[in-house]
């Protein structure tokens, strides 16, 4: 695609901010529409539930590790300049900061891009969490928790196993990327067939993964054609709330693609919300509602996790994960663990209840189902 014409009509940086925000609003419409939460997939798991939201999850990731090996495969996009194989990768920030992050989601009640699209939807708690999430990243990111990170990220990195790229680690060529894709989609496909779930579910989970497909065809085409060539990339949301914070202390001046995305993302599933009956003000002073120390203390973790692991379920799970980065396989999984963890050791009343008795849907259940 010639992005060239728009380049010239508005500028390189307003393209990026365009086409970041064209992405993050498919991300933002089907995330809202799909209820798509990491922390709700593996409480499906931890709490024996009827797996819905893994199956949209599953869904969205299978997407998107078939549809980048496509662009990769066919030489649509070339990941290998890009952050997570040019230069070396912190494994022991992968390990560290996504068990942080998985803990701060389940004491949050959602990740980073769920905490986002819930603000969208009228959730005055995710708001305040996502306004912690930025000021714990940029503290993380430009601010007075970098010695930590650095301290951390410095302990192991992908130089001392000789790489990031899991295909060339076996020594397996690009097209077996093409059938763990594959294996995935068959995976997503009996999941979505065991749970029943609805059609918006089905298309909102694909519209996830389809958005981080999209971001990377994005990048990669801008950066061949731009005067300044940027590094290929696809979402990420603790990032973009970190250099957000960045343009709002004067440390960076040129709004970019991370901006775009948050204003899409935004946007969208706001439109989304108020179209399909969604929005609604919530607060803390609702009853059951947990302390607002824990959404802080969730908050902070996910946003020290997000920048220490290189991004947040999205930016490291499924950006990351979709090229098979190790380091972003490994990060997903330690914060799929540490969710899982702190499932059962802060809600274990919660947990254990569920353990006794499989959720069943209520009467009258929404088209979520």
């Amino acid at each position: 695609m010639d992005f060239v014409p728009l380049i010239d009509a508005i500028g390189e940086a307003a393209t990026a901010v365009l086409g970041g925000a064209v992405v993050g609003a498919l991300f933002g419409f089907a995330a809202q529409r799909s209820a798509f939460c990491t922390r709700a997939a593996v409480l499906d798991v931890t709490r024996r539930r009827d797996l819905r939201s893994l199956a949209t999850w599953t869904t969205g990731f299978a997407v998107a590790v078939l549809g980048v090996q496509c662009l990769l495969s066919y030489g649509l996009i070339d990941a290998r300049e890009t952050r997570f194989f040019s230069t070396a990768q912190s494994l022991s920030g992968a390990l560290v900061g996504g068990l942080a992050f998985g803990i701060g989601m389940v004491l949050s009640r959602g990740c980073v891009s769920r905490m986002l699209v819930l603000s969208a939807s009228g959730n005055l708690r995710a708001v305040y969490t996502a306004l912690v999430v930025a000021l714990a990243g940029y503290a993380t990111y430009a601010g007075v928790l970098v010695p930590f990170r650095d301290a951390i990220g410095g302990l192991w990195s992908t130089a001392a196993i000789g790489g990031n790229d899991l295909l060339a680690q076996f020594g397996l060529a690009q097209e077996t990327g093409l059938a763990i894709g594959g294996v995935l989609v068959l995976l997503a496909v009996i999941g979505i067939a065991k749970t029943r779930i609805s059609l918006w579910r089905v298309l909102g989970g694909a519209g996830v993964g389809l958005s981080i497909v999209l971001g990377w065809y994005f990048t990669y085409t801008l950066s061949l054609q731009l005067f300044d060539p940027i590094q290929a990339e696809s979402l990420s949301f603790i990032r973009p709330l970190a250099t957000t914070g960045a343009l709002a202390t004067g440390r960076e001046s040129i709004p970019g693609l991370d901006q775009g995305v948050l204003i899409g993302a935004l946007a969208a599933a706001f439109l989304a919300s108020v179209l399909f009956g969604g929005f609604r003000i919530q607060t803390f002073s609702e009853p059951g509602t947990p302390s607002i120390v824990r959404y802080t203390a969730g908050g902070v973790l996910m946003g020290f996790g997000g920048i220490l692991a290189v991004g947040c379920t999205i930016g490291a799970g499924f950006t990351g994960g979709s090229v098979l980065a190790i380091s972003s396989l490994l990060g997903l999984a330690a914060m799929i663990a540490g969710g899982a963890i702190a499932d059962r050791f802060v809600d274990r009343d919660l947990a254990t209840d569920a353990d006794r008795a499989r959720t069943r849907p209520a009467v009258g259940a929404s088209a979520l189902r």
